[in-house]
């Protein structure tokens, strides 16, 4: 009897590295040097003799975000179930952030308020991982490039070949010359705006179909000084919700979180046509009519200046029943399906990404066929993301249209 969807995903979850690896490829490739892509570099480096990963961007340290993902200086946590992925793909990634600035919150520290209402939570007690963007993914880099067999190529991936229907080598540019990668299996970790489609279509193969969902939201985040250590505040962060038509003003979601350096970092959210907090003059005065936490959180010295990001849609990319389909190549992340920031499902889902593909390597992949197998798995992931995200967000915005 084939296993049941819960099953399934209940092994998914709780999926751990192998005990021991076994080379299936001389080389594999991961396009583009996300968390999603790391944590496939990560899988791949169990299965492989050797890993490369193909980025663009220019890579620095925990301060610095890479110019390809334009939402990473806005506000980031990682929720508990994330972090304990996290932790089986990458032994000691929690000590790492921890080590490097990031805060832990807590149930009782954690603030949630509706309407003005605050909600209780209940008894539940679990960690959440306060920091930026970019000291997690800094943090990941270095564990997945400390591997032995996993390197990292500065360049752009240009274009995929192919041999008797399989990938076989991945096309690339830098600043001097072109090259090619001769490869064994490709991971498409280039996020939402991947160009494999047009890969794809270039090739002779079938492209996903691309399911969109309207959600123009404005976010507007900001740092702060923190005046207050972390261990002797009462809450270490804040989620405010506010229904259709209750926007305090123009913010209908904001979000509060200590972060490393001694700062708060700030994000107000509203849909399309509010845009709140452009200057810091803004943003302090629409976090003063939020709750006092959002009040405290503004009033130390800017540490930069207000930072915007629109995100007009949702985007899902559908990869099961393809008819014609590479061989050796599977997608990862945002390039499958990219959601509301603010419900903090990017890395929990890269991280489960990461487990569907452990999955289908160690259970036999047919490498001359398409990697239908993997893509099963892979929806079920992004089907229950999708309901939590973007189910949120098409039921706000049906309310607020008066559908």
């Amino acid at each position: 009897m084939p296993d049941s969807a819960g099953s399934i995903f209940d092994r998914l979850v709780n999926a751990a590295p192998p005990t021991a690896s076994r080379a299936v490829f001389d080389t594999a490739c991961v396009l583009g040097g996300s968390v999603a892509g790391l944590l496939a570099a990560r899988v791949l480096s169990d299965f492989a003799e050797r890993v490369v990963i193909i980025e663009r961007d220019e890579l620095g340290g925990p301060e610095c975000s890479r110019s390809g993902t334009p939402h990473a200086q806005q506000l980031h946590v990682l929720l508990p179930a994330g972090a304990r992925w996290m932790e089986r793909w990458l032994k000691g990634f929690t000590d790492d952030v921890l080590s490097m600035g990031a805060i832990v919150g807590s149930t009782t520290a954690t603030l949630t308020v509706m309407d003005g209402q605050r909600q209780e939570l209940g008894d539940r007690d679990y960690r959440i991982l306060c920091a930026t963007r970019s000291l997690f993914e800094s943090c990941a880099r270095t564990s997945v490039l400390g591997l032995p067999n996993v390197s990292l190529l500065s360049a752009r991936a240009t274009g995929l070949q192919y041999r008797e229907g399989a990938v076989c080598a991945v096309e690339y540019s830098d600043d001097r010359v072109a090259g090619k990668l001769e490869t064994d299996f490709v991971v498409d970790a280039m996020g939402r705006s991947s160009r494999l489609s047009d890969w794809l279509n270039r090739g002779g193969f079938e492209q996903p179909r691309l399911e969109r969902l309207a959600m123009p939201l404005n976010y507007a985040t900001a740092r702060f000084e923190r005046r207050t250590a972390a261990a002797d505040l009462e809450v270490v962060g804040s989620l405010a919700t506010y229904s259709p038509g209750h926007a305090v003003d123009e913010v209908s979601i904001a979000a509060a979180s200590v972060i490393e350096n001694d700062q708060w970092i700030v994000a107000l959210i509203g849909y399309e046509p509010d845009r709140p907090g452009r200057t810091i003059d803004q943003f302090r005065a629409a976090s003063a009519k939020l709750p006092a936490l959002f009040g405290e959180a503004v009033s130390g010295k800017p540490t930069r200046d207000v930072v915007t990001y629109h995100q007009a849609e949702s985007r899902r990319r559908h990869f099961t029943n393809l008819h014609r389909f590479p061989a050796r190549l599977v997608c990862v992340g945002d390039a499958v399906a990219s959601f509301n920031p603010i419900y903090g499902q990017g890395m929990s889902s890269a991280a489960l990404h990461a487990s569907c593909l452990s999955s289908y390597l160690t259970n036999g992949a047919d490498n001359d066929a398409a990697a239908t197998d993997f893509f099963q798995l892979q929806e079920m992931v992004v089907d229950a993301a999708w309901t939590v995200s973007a189910g949120g967000d098409a039921a706000r915005l049906d309310a607020r249209d008066g559908k």
